[in-house]
């Protein structure tokens, strides 16, 4: 277990509660954009495999919770552009 990637996914992790909540109170997509979040989303996808196939520690739940926040705000996002038609 790495301190470093510990500190890398809580430091990228606290932003998603602040953007999901824009999304939620805004109910807007203004600032937002989907091929960022699907990239980021990729990414944490990815550390969890990692995790399962080569490297399997507690780790992997920042990972899981990370990818869970930011599929949450791409949820917010599909749900805001469909309010608006």
């Amino acid at each position: 277990m790495s301190l470093f990637e510990i500190l890398m996914l809580i430091c990228f992790g606290s932003a998603w509660p602040a953007s999901i909540y824009k999304s939620y109170t805004s109910k807007s997509n203004s600032g937002k954009s989907l091929v960022f979040m699907v990239i980021i989303f990729t990414g944490y996808v990815s550390g969890v495999f990692h995790k399962i196939f080569y490297h399997y520690d507690n780790v992997i739940w920042l990972y899981v919770f990370n990818a869970l926040l930011v599929a949450v705000d791409m949820g917010l996002y599909f749900k805001n552009s469909l309010s608006k038609n």
